[in-house]
């Protein structure tokens, strides 16, 4: 299909390309599946410019973490996805781990599914101020890691660019790493709320439903960026055109009637509309916890 796909995940870009297509030389996709929890990890690597343009998403690492069963009431499944999660995160970490840690909450927790970030924050184990009371002394007998964390709201609560906000802290704080939490969009129904992205190049809040802020990265900010996100929404126009296009296929149309007909479709009143399950209250909570538990596995324990 050529109708132009909106999502925040570098997965699903790379999925919109033929295998063979000449344009995705730069990208590099590999996966690996734990069978035994159900756990599929995707990473996308855009080596060069030729394939930042391609898929227009910065150089840089994309891992995808696939959980189709964390949406259960199931306790037991949320361990070994948080488990996978602070792997993929010391990964690209690295000795940063050891560092100071800033964990940044994006979005707004009135709108539930724009509260992943907030509520990632308000679970996680905050050490920075315990360590600047009691000395290194403490810091070392508890094997603590120093975490702070803040949510900053959006700009229509602050009137500030979250950046700025940012910006300000780690000149007064100086973290040697940043951890940035969003909710994203997702151009796949099954991805929604079971799939958790990282990645080492930043995040652009809001570019996934059009609504582009500055960019928070290494560049804006001179402090390394790890970006963690889970989609919350999916754009309605794409579910439409998806139930279309496979109700046209099965009764015959061809490839290029396709396309017209769903080009028409987006050009109506639902191309600025989104949706969420039913369920986002309960998925938002749940997976905020299982996120927040591999931040503080991975950064606020000196292990």
């Amino acid at each position: 299909m050529n109708n132009k796909i909106r999502t925040d995940l570098a997965l699903e870009v790379r999925e919109s390309f033929p295998e063979d297509d000449v344009e995705i030389k730069g990208v590099i996709l590999t996966e690996d599946y734990d069978e035994e929890n159900k756990i599929r990890v995707s990473t996308v690597v855009i080596k060069d410019e030729k394939g930042a343009k391609a898929m227009q998403k910065p150089i840089g690492t994309y891992i995808t973490i696939e959980a189709p069963d964390i949406n259960k009431l199931d306790e037991n499944y949320n361990r070994p996805v948080s488990d996978e999660i602070a792997k993929q995160l010391r990964k690209l970490a690295g000795d940063l781990k050891r560092e100071e840690i800033l964990v940044v909450g994006l979005g707004n927790r009135e709108v539930t599914p724009d509260a992943l970030g907030p509520q990632v924050v308000d679970n996680l184990f905050i050490t920075r101020h315990l360590i600047k009371e009691y000395g290194d002394d403490f810091k070392q007998k508890h094997h603590l890691g120093s975490v702070s964390a803040i949510s900053p709201g959006v700009m229509a609560q602050t009137g500030m660019e979250t950046v700025e906000i940012i910006k300000g802290i780690i000149e007064e704080t100086k973290p040697k790493l940043l951890i940035v939490i969003d909710a994203l969009a997702s151009r796949s129904v099954s991805r929604v709320n079971t799939t958790v992205q990282l990645t080492d190049t930043g995040i652009s809040p809001g570019s996934g439903i059009g609504n582009n802020r500055k960019a928070i990265n290494e560049e804006s900010l001179g402090t390394k960026v790890i970006a963690l996100g889970v989609p919350t929404v999916v754009d309605a126009a794409t579910i439409v055109a998806d139930t279309l296009t496979t109700y046209m296929e099965k009764s015959g149309f061809g490839e290029e009637d396709i396309d017209k007909f769903i080009s028409e479709v987006r050009e109506q009143q639902i191309e600025n509309m989104f949706v969420t399950p039913k369920n986002i209250d309960e998925s938002v909570k749940r997976i905020s916890y299982t996120v927040s538990e591999a931040l503080n596995s991975c950064f606020a324990q000196a292990v």
